[in-house]
């Protein structure tokens, strides 16, 4: 896109917000943010580009949902009111990732990034020492953040230059085999006479997870049981938590076609997260938080035996 292709869809979009009349100030900047990553394809007017990935771009259409929403000291629901490391913390939850509750542990995940000229869409920003304020970094010098009482979320410039910049993402261009490194269950078939063998080969084109290793989890979970409820409470053939559930769009755990599908769009993300099949069954069954305090497979015996009868499966299969 030239210059002048720019400017003139800045026109349109100033034009558009016009017409829908008054707004806040918040409120504008977003609007006038997203159409314009949109007209940019999330470059600067130099045509210096803002790196990131597809989760990155996740993690900022994710974000963006909660733009409006009053800052409230303290809070996690988004219908009641979220600070800024509620924020963070809930629209990377939504993703699979379980990120610590407050913006100074928050400040110390994942790995950290030089600077802001190195930072890509979804880093976390930090402000202060200590710590006292985080945001998501949205490229071209802009984040989403709950700034402070009185204030909704929004889009703002990045004011200062950060404390921190932690990436919990993988890194833009880096690859990953299908099915994580090891390249385990990364098959697009499964074996004649399996049950739902059509959701999972379904699922395995559309997010590049092995159709044997979702059928060889559905197995483990719930015995291909769509109707199978956990003392825990997880839900349906993939024994998706209710929170799990809802953060990755699926409304009925219970519905196989929703649950094959929520549960291979999570198992993508952890094989991309982890590089590896073991690792991704491990922050499947205890949690990615589990698996990065320990830098491995935690040491609990359900998830242990939970990954060594997965990949007795897959390895049978």
């Amino acid at each position: 896109m030239t210059v002048a292709d720019v400017t003139s869809r800045i026109s349109q979009i100033q034009a558009q917000l016009a017409m829908l009349g008054p707004t806040t100030s918040a409120t504008g900047a977003a609007a006038f943010a997203g159409a314009l990553d949109e007209a940019t394809g999330s470059t600067t007017m130099s045509g210096a580009a803002s790196t990131g990935t597809t989760q990155g771009d996740a993690v900022v259409a994710g974000a963006r949902k909660y733009l409006g929403v009053p800052y409230v000291w303290g809070g996690t629901d988004p219908d009641k009111g979220l600070d800024c490391s509620g924020l963070v913390q809930k629209v990377y939850s939504e993703l699979g990732y379980e990120l610590p509750r407050v913006s100074y542990e928050q400040a110390r995940t994942g790995r950290a990034v030089e600077s802001l000229a190195q930072a890509q869409r979804g880093d976390i920003l930090a402000f202060g020492s200590p710590v006292h304020h985080v945001g998501i970094y949205i490229g071209n010098d802009q984040m989403i953040h709950a700034p402070r009482p009185g204030k909704d979320v929004e889009v703002s410039s990045v004011y200062e230059t950060p404390t921190a910049i932690r990436r919990v993402l993988p890194d833009a261009g880096a690859t990953v085999a299908t099915g994580g490194v090891d390249a385990v269950g990364a098959s697009t078939r499964v074996a004649a006479g399996t049950p739902y063998a059509s959701l999972f080969e379904t699922a395995a084109a559309r997010y590049g997870v092995g159709a044997d290793l979702l059928s060889a989890v559905a197995k483990q979970e719930s015995g291909y049981d769509p109707t199978a409820t956990s003392h825990a409470g997880a839900q349906g053939l993939m024994q998706l938590m209710p929170g799990t559930a809802q953060g990755l769009g699926v409304t009925n755990a219970y519905d196989p076609a929703q649950s094959v599908d929520g549960a291979a769009r999570l198992l993508s993300t952890l094989l991309d997260r982890f590089g590896s099949t073991q690792l991704a069954l491990a922050a499947y069954n205890a949690g990615p938080g589990a698996v990065l305090r320990y830098d491995g497979i935690p040491p609990y015996a359900e998830t242990q035996n939970y990954v060594r009868s997965v990949m007795s499966t897959l390895e049978a299969a």
